[in-house]
């Protein structure tokens, strides 16, 4: 999320709205868009009602999960179909005040959802670290008041950095473009508060995590050998060392992967002249996050496995459905 997204000095003289033609070709890009914004608003949705309403999902790191599905979930329904519909059309044809709200929520959103992430690495590592201290500290309202406070401190940093550049070269509203320019110290303050400390926050911590989950599921064999434990229990904490790597490992490659190419291309653009085009290609990994996001939390836990069916079996209306036992 860098709101200086490109050297745009150049957009007007090349974004005229071409006209299409219907082909097979543009309704399946329609077609597509459609099903990646139902599928991330789904995905999101199914995570938000399964930690709002079973009771036993009310913890800390859940109300983390929950907050990041309410992010992805509203990137999914208010800023990715205008960007896909953007992209497809190769035009911006709205006018400037839905320019300037999609901006405002596109910039927001996405901030909201790297701390989120980031708390999520935070929530882990205190966790690993000092379980103790943890369980004393962290209760459901804390975090819940963690959250709120993340999301109003974002916002209200939005809206300062927008007031503030606003007398730049502003708004790019010429034929096709919806961009924002920032001067250069409000880029470098934007790039080192939404990118840079939240994504070294994120690699550090878990990086630390999975040292301290490797540690724990060491020291565990080394207690069952000398308790002359079952081979199985030593296996089972074998299989958690494993699991514990490959979760983390995808965590942080799917979110590096889909925020790296974005950054990288606005950095360029600061420097040389990138395509409008281009960038746009590399700007749908980010959206495409908030759809793997719900696979990476969840669907990696068997309760939201257990929620979805009771979900879509429509037990969720039956009396006391919030007491179901779904961590079992």
């Amino acid at each position: 999320m860098n709101h200086s997204e490109l050297n745009q000095t150049d957009h007007c003289l090349h974004s005229s709205c071409p006209e299409r033609s219907v082909s097979a070709v543009y309704v399946l890009l329609y077609v597509s868009a459609a099903a990646v914004v139902l599928l991330t608003v789904c995905e999101n949705l199914l995570v938000i009602i399964s930690v709002c309403h079973f009771k036993q999902l009310h913890t800390p790191t859940n109300m983390l999960i929950l907050s990041l599905a309410v992010s992805d979930c509203l990137v999914g329904a208010l800023v990715t179909p205008i960007a896909l519909i953007w992209m497809i059309e190769s035009c911006w044809v709205s006018n400037r005040g839905f320019c300037i709200s999609f901006v405002l929520t596109n910039y927001f959103l996405k901030g909201t959802s790297i701390y989120n992430v980031a708390l999520i690495a935070a929530d882990r590592y205190f966790a690993l670290s000092n379980p103790f201290l943890y369980t004393r500290a962290v209760s459901v309202s804390t975090m819940c008041f963690v959250i709120l406070c993340d999301w109003f401190i974002l916002f209200f940093y939005n809206l300062v950095v927008h007031y503030f550049n606003r007398d730049l070269k502003g708004l790019v509203m010429c034929p096709g473009d919806c961009f924002l320019l920032f001067g250069e110290v409000w880029y470098l303050v934007d790039l080192v508060f939404v990118f840079v400390f939240p994504i070294a926050v994120i690699i550090i911590l878990y990086v630390q995590v999975f040292v301290i989950a490797k540690k724990h599921a060491t020291a565990i064999r080394e207690l069952n050998i000398q308790t002359s434990t079952e081979t199985s229990k030593r296996d089972i904490s074998m299989k958690s060392e494993r699991k514990a790597a490959k979760v983390l490992g995808i965590v942080v490659f799917a979110f590096l992967a889909c925020y790296f190419p974005y950054f990288i291309y606005t950095l360029l653009g600061r420097v040389i002249e990138v395509e409008v085009a281009s960038f746009q290609k590399v700007l749908i990994l980010v959206y495409l996050n908030s759809t793997i996001n719900p696979v990476i939390y969840a669907l990696f836990y068997p309760w939201f496995r257990r929620c979805v069916r009771v979900i879509l079996t429509l037990q969720i209306f039956k009396k006391d459905s919030a007491l179901i036992n779904v961590l079992s």
